[in-house]
Order: structure tokens, then C-alpha cells, then sequence
């Protein structure tokens, strides 16, 4: 198993170019395309774990790889769900998860998280959810791996995979209404983007590249969040520290206001 450098995708058997990569929301690092076999990454890094708030275990890579994103491991009574993926799972990793009741499904927000979820998946005998929309995306296929489809799948102890789009065709969130005490949790990747202080968020079309989502697409974003029936008091983007602690879907309408108001010029005097 070779793994990109610079995405985290894996390839079951060689290949000289990373499909993900050279997609325009990515990019091929200086020096072009670098490879790292599976066994010598696991070698080189290990696992960080991190509890976020009951029920809610972060998952990540240290020292970090490719792009750096951590899991959610999300605790329901029905059974766990993983949400995102990175590549290293270690031994130790394994016992942990499996004493906390193992993994019942991996939910993915969009391809630049795929990476080793084919790993997790064998391992937990978990299903893999992925949007049809980014079917195009996996390279590592799995027998694992369910592709859902339209805007919505309910899925077991509370929780709901919910497509936004933007970022990618298939992007998308989870609810967790049972989360943060029954005030509701949102996991978003990407889709929506936690920014470093915890009172805003943005929505990108390329976060490396920096490329702006068109402002058409924000309002259908913000829309659709604001005609939700899933409130959500807490939200989780893909890093550790990226998160909004109180009032979080306030917070995706205002920044999803604030954006388009840049972009529109509708705020020149404010910002400008």
C-alpha cells in the first residue's frame, strides 16, 4: 500500500500521479509527487488521543501527516460512529477503540478525508459512508463501502448525515442530536470550516489553494442550515482546536452573512 505525502490517499497498488492531488482544490508539492509505503508511516507516527466532551473522542496523527485532520469517535448507545478518517491506526489504538465498544460506521465529509478509512473499516467491521457524488474520488475501494444518496441518511443513536456540498459535489456534515447534553453536535470537516477564534467559520472551495465559494453557494448553505429542524450548540471541524463551543449554528449564519456581504461589497464600509 503506497500513501500520498501530501493528501493522505492511499493506492493498493502504484501509481505515479495522485488523483487527488492534482484536482484543483489540492495541489502537487514542490519537488512533484511523493510516496510513503503504509508500513513505514506506521513506523514513523502514532496515535493522539483527545477527549473533546463526553461521548466525543478526537482521533488524530503525531507527529501530524499530510494535511494534518483528526477523527471524531462518536459514542451513542446504538453503537459508535467514526467520523473522518486519517491513515495511522496502532495497536494500541485498536484496543482502545474496540474496549470502547469498537466501530458500528465511518461517515466521511468529503475525498480529502477518505485516507485510510478501507483500513478502519476491515479492522471494525464497520460500514463506510460515502456520497455517490465523490464516488470518483476513492482510491482504495473497499467492499465496506455503502454510497448514499440525496441529502439526508438517518443513521443510528441520534445521528444524521446531511449533504451540503460546495467544498465538493458530496460534502458533507453530521448531526448528532444527542451530543452536548441533547443541545445537538455538528461535525463538519471542511464543509464548514472552523476558523482559530471560536466566534466565526468560513466556507472555502479550495482552503490550500485559497479559493473562494461563490457567494451563491454560501447563501444555499446557509439556507439550508437556517430551514434545518437539527439545532446544534457545539461544532467540530477536522482539527484539533477548530471548533465553535457555544452557539454554533448562530455563529454558520452569521459568518455565512458576513461572507457574502464581502463578497457583494455590501460591507465595503466595514472592511474596506
Amino acid at each position: 500500500m503506497q500513501v500520498c505525502v501530501t493528501c493522505g490517499a492511499e493506492y493498493p497498488s502504484p501509481s505515479t500521479s495522485c488523483k487527488i492531488c492534482e484536482d484543483e482544490r489540492q495541489y502537487v508539492a514542490k519537488g512533484g509527487q511523493k510516496w510513503i509505503d503504509k508500513e513505514d508511516l506506521l513506523k514513523q507516527h502514532k496515535n493522539k488521543l483527545q477527549d473533546e466532551e463526553p461521548g466525543l473522542l478526537g482521533i488524530g496523527t503525531d507527529p501530524p501527516f499530510a494535511i494534518g485532520q483528526r477523527s471524531l469517535l462518536l459514542q451513542t448507545d446504538d453503537g459508535n460512529l467514526l467520523w473522518d478518517c486519517i491513515n495511522v491506526l496502532t495497536e494500541g489504538t485498536k484496543d482502545q477503540v474496540h474496549k470502547l465498544g469498537g466501530i458500528k460506521a465511518i461517515a466521511i465529509s468529503h475525498p480529502h478525508f477518505y485516507t485510510g478509512m478501507a483500513t478502519w473499516a476491515a479492522e471494525f467491521g464497520a460500514t463506510i459512508y460515502v456520497h455517490e457524488l465523490d464516488k470518483e474520488w476513492v482510491t482504495n475501494p473497499s467492499e465496506h463501502i455503502q454510497y448514499w444518496t440525496g441529502d439526508k441518511v438517518e443513521l443510528f443513536g441520534g445521528l444524521t448525515l446531511l449533504r451540503l456540498g460546495g467544498h465538493f459535489p458530496g460534502s458533507a456534515v453530521l448531526h448528532w442530536s444527542k451530543g452536548c447534553e441533547g443541545r445537538g453536535i455538528l461535525c463538519t470537516g471542511d464543509t464548514i470550516q472552523a476558523t482559530p477564534g471560536e466566534g466565526w467559520v468560513s466556507f472555502m472551495y479550495s482552503y490550500p489553494m485559497m479559493i473562494p465559494l461563490p457567494a451563491a453557494q454560501v447563501a444555499r448553505i446557509r439556507d439550508t442550515v437556517q430551514n434545518w429542524p437539527y439545532q446544534f450548540e457545539h461544532l467540530y471541524g477536522g482539527w484539533f482546536g477548530k471548533a465553535v463551543g457555544a452557539d454554533a449554528k448562530a455563529v454558520v449564519l452569521r459568518s455565512a452573512d458576513r461572507y457574502m456581504g464581502v463578497l457583494d461589497g455590501s460591507l465595503q464600509k466595514r472592511y474596506f
